[in-house]
Parts: C-alpha cells; structure tokens; sequence
C-alpha cells in the first residue's frame, strides 16, 4: 500500500519541504503503531528541471506492508483519518492500493464513513 501526505494546494503551495518532511516522519511514526510489517520511503524520480525542493508526493510518500488479517487495514485507514483531524494545517492523503486510490481529507463524518467503508470493502473482501 503507497500512502502520501500532501499539503492543500490552495493553502500550502510553497510548503517548506523541511516541515513537510517533519510531518511525514510523525505520520510514519505514528503509522509504525499500528501493527503494519513495515514502512518505507517510497522511491522518487529524480526533481523537475529548475526545481528548487523535491517534488511532495516524493517527499512524503511512503510503502506500507501489513498483513491482511486482524483488520489491520481498517485500522490503518482509521488512524490515517484521525492524524489527519489532528492536523492544524489542511492536507490530504491519499491511499493507493492495488492502483485504486482513496484520496482523504477534510469531510464530514458520514462522507468519511462512506468512502472509507467501501474502499475497505473493495481490499478486504468484506
């Protein structure tokens, strides 16, 4: 599973990518509490031509191995939600597996159950 923390492009455009490092490294640590097997920096293309930071998505993607039992996915996804309440800034996550994507953000809880609900289905077999 590829998670990445991505700052809200309206708001955070010129994120300093020394603070989004720092964020990714607690979301990582935080992550690491869950039960997952293990978390990786996810392996970036080399910076745009001209660019003065790595790009975000490099920044703060990681690979995120579990095992499938035990809802540990749905825990993941929770506490994935829960850090991002936290968060006095406003960012996204999004959550890839298997090529399907769930992009987490500020929404009201019954969105949240919802979309988080079906995408546990689609990857748990329940």
């Amino acid at each position: 599973m590829r998670v990445e923390l991505l700052p809200d492009a309206d708001v955070h455009a010129d994120m300093d990518a020394d603070l989004h490092d720092r964020l990714t490294r607690r979301l990582r640590r935080e992550l690491s509490e869950v039960g997952v097997e293990s978390i990786r920096t996810a392996p970036g293309g080399p910076a745009p031509e001209g660019a003065k930071s790595p790009d975000p998505v490099t920044v703060g993607a990681l690979l995120v191995a579990f095992s499938a039992s035990g809802g540990v996915f749905t825990s993941l996804v929770g506490m994935l939600q829960d850090w991002l309440d936290r968060q006095s800034a406003r960012h996204r996550i999004v959550v890839t597996v298997d090529g399907d994507s769930l992009e987490l953000e500020r929404a009201t809880a019954a969105e949240r159950r919802e979309l988080i609900g079906a995408f546990i289905r689609r990857h748990s077999g329940g």
